[in-house]
């Protein structure tokens, strides 16, 4: 499937455009912003991807929109967004740093002031530990966006736990099963799935409910 295909592209090319033009602080931006969307798009419709996809890019900036009001740049945060999975290869592990190194060329071509492109690689490269510092207002918002997913409704939880096995179908199965419980149970360990206030109070029970329930089921 291209980007052209989706039938949210061209509404993802209009969020994108807008957003480039609130954080270059330009009504109209220095650069049109069609072709940077256009790429992002392309590469977030890659094949072999089956959860890291277009519609996971739209989930994670629907759920920024619900945070808006706790980011300190909701403008910045959506861009992260936008970069965060930008590259992506299931069997790498540089995927944050190279989509990162991916934000700042793009970004600072964009006329993306150099604190605003900064402030976003930063938040790229959060996304390895999903561990903001307490106070990082825009770590926190972008954080949990991206890991609202764990607090689906259990179809949809299902759906995505099927995605992140295709994406890892060169992996025998007890090899995966082995390497998913090792991650839910770091989640698990954690003092806090959530960091912003809804999060916590919105997301954080069922997020643990499904996590535990994917765990036991990995691990009769």
């Amino acid at each position: 499937m291209t980007h052209d295909d989706h039938p949210a592209a061209e509404d993802l090319r209009e969020r994108f455009a807008r957003t480039l033009r609130a954080a270059s602080g330009h009504a109209d931006a220095p650069a049109d912003p069609y072709p940077y969307a256009d790429n992002l798009l392309a590469r977030w419709s890659e094949p072999h991807r089956k959860y890291h996809t277009v519609t996971h890019l739209a989930a994670v900036l629907d759920h920024i929109d619900v945070l808006e009001e706790h980011a300190a740049r909701p403008e910045l945060v959506r861009l992260a967004a936008w970069f965060h999975d930008a590259v992506y290869r299931p069997d790498r592990s540089e995927n944050e740093e190279r989509s990162a190194a991916l934000a700042e060329r793009a970004l600072t071509e964009a006329g993306v002031g150099p604190e605003g492109v900064a402030e976003v690689a930063r938040l790229v490269r959060l996304t390895v530990t999903h561990d903001p510092a307490d106070g990082d207002a825009n770590g926190e918002a972008l954080c949990d966006a991206d890991l609202a997913i764990l607090a689906a409704p259990t179809p949809a939880y299902a759906a995505y736990t099927k995605a992140v096995r295709a994406e890892y179908a060169f992996v025998p199965d007890e090899a995966f099963r082995e390497g998913r419980a090792g991650v839910l149970r770091q989640l698990l360990d954690l003092p806090r799935l959530f960091r912003t206030s809804y999060g916590r109070s919105q997301w954080e029970s069922a997020a643990r409910e499904n996590l535990t329930a994917e765990l036991d089921l990995l691990t009769p």
